[in-house]
């Protein structure tokens, strides 16, 4: 069964930064291209990061272009996104999804929540 669980979520003041992990406990990620998608209270879960299996490729949001990076380490068979410069705009519940190809979304983790206030 695969399983992915995310942790990093918080509260966090505009401005601020947080790293979210995305950790496999039954299997490797080394073969999947991972993604970070979000949903907000009333809106559709969107994309908001993807890196493919080997990390050559990525995608990233207009949304959150130049803010938002994301890595992985196989070695660690952790995947991670950095999010800095932070907005009330980025409230969401953040979720890891590995795939066959990049932002492909086989498999879901449960969400972790980040909250940007003040």
């Amino acid at each position: 069964q695969v399983q992915l669980v995310e942790s990093g979520g918080g509260l966090v003041q505009p401005g601020g930064s947080l790293r979210l992990s995305c950790a496999a406990s039954t299997f490797t990620l080394d073969y999947f291209a991972m993604s970070w998608f979000r949903q907000a209270p009333g809106k559709e879960r969107e994309g908001v990061s993807c890196i493919s299996a080997s990390g050559d490729n990525t995608y990233v949001a207009d949304s959150v272009k130049g803010r938002f990076t994301i890595s992985r380490d196989n070695a660690k068979n952790t995947v991670y996104l950095q999010m800095n410069s932070l907005k009330p705009e980025d409230t969401a519940v953040y979720y890891c999804a590995a795939g066959w190809a990049l932002c492909s979304r086989d498999y879901w983790g449960q969400g972790t929540q980040v909250t940007v206030s003040s």
